[in-house]
């Protein structure tokens, strides 16, 4: 006789849970943090302030 081998049951995966943090920053509403690895810019020689967001990463810099 063959062994009967046990199926995995998926897991429940609700948009809620896969999207969970990023819809904030499609719409445009970023958890800027000020990062203090590069403070300045060498090409136009001025302190820059660069902005990570919290939640997807993405980069933005002011200079100053």
């Amino acid at each position: 006789m063959a062994d009967i081998l046990p199926f995995k049951r998926p897991t429940s995966r609700k948009p809620s849970d896969i999207h969970k943090g990023k819809t904030l920053c499609k719409s445009g509403f970023h958890k800027w943090e000020i990062s203090k690895d590069k403070q300045f810019d060498s090409r136009q020689g001025k302190l820059v302030t660069l902005y990570i967001c919290k939640r997807c990463k993405a980069t933005k810099s002011k200079s100053l």
